[in-house]
């Protein structure tokens, strides 16, 4: 598939991928399960980044600037693939699901090319790499539908995170159909108390359903919110309910 793509010539750089300073706070990563109910399978593992000395997400994210973004997006990248492998994540027959910053991929054809070639180096399959992107920071929809679009052709799979909080939302929803959703965490907290909420959920999943598109639950934290959202045909869940993140290890599941 990346010869294909890339036509066996050699990858170009945009002048964009090679602006900034660097980022240099070493990260690693933390990992969390998304657990497949319907299965009894861990479905994929999403990398979240930390700092090596046991800095916060939130404080490594604070480090971040318009000038090292590039450069932070793609360590983080290349570390949670190559960290994934080395775990074993591959044999255990999971997806890898990798968080990205819209606004630091200048031209997605081009800016992809260290994330293949650190798939390339440890043998890991793209088709197992989800890509969820993070809202948060204002985007440009036209951009974003570019890099998705993207992705997908190349055989990515493709997720909106925390959808129903974000910049985005239903707008996106219309014009690009990913593989998954993540449903915010706000929607599935509490969810078996708030009648309000298990309204929304169950319109949210019947138009999820219409469009093809998988839904995930992500901040599940009781065994009543995991049963509330299982009876309404979500399958695919994440919390500390399964597993918390950990720090450079494939957490099991409690």
């Amino acid at each position: 598939m990346m010869a294909s793509f890339w036509g066996g010539g050699k990858r170009k750089a945009c002048v964009g991928c090679s602006d900034g300073t660097g980022f240099d706070v070493p990260i690693t990563m933390a990992f969390q399960p998304i657990f497949d109910l319907s299965t009894r399978q861990i479905f994929a593992y999403e990398a979240l980044v930390r700092g090596k000395n046991g800095a916060s997400a939130q404080e490594i994210l604070s480090r971040v600037t318009p000038e090292n973004r590039y450069a932070f997006d793609q360590t983080c990248r290349v570390t949670a693939i190559t960290l994934a492998s080395e775990l074993g994540l591959v044999e255990q027959g999971a997806l890898l699901s990798i968080n990205f910053l819209p606004n630091a991929v200048y031209d997605p054809a081009t800016c992809i090319g260290a994330t293949l070639e650190a798939a390339e180096r440890v043998d890991f399959p793209t088709n197992r790499i989800l890509f969820e992107f993070c809202e948060n920071e204002t985007l440009d929809t036209e951009h974003l539908l570019h890099i998705l679009q993207t992705y997908d052709r190349m055989g990515f799979k493709t997720a909106i995170d925390d959808f129903g909080a974000g910049y985005a939302g239903l707008s996106l929803l219309s014009r690009f159909q990913p593989d998954y959703v993540k449903l915010d965490m706000g929607l599935s907290r509490d969810i078996d108390t708030t009648p309000v909420k298990q309204v929304m959920m169950r319109h949210t999943i019947a138009m999820l359903e219409g469009l093809n598109v998988t839904p995930i639950c992500e901040g599940v934290e009781t065994p009543e919110e995991a049963k509330v959202l299982s009876d309404l045909g979500i399958s695919l869940q994440q919390g500390y309910i399964y597993a918390k993140p950990a720090l450079a290890e494939l957490p099991m599941l409690h």
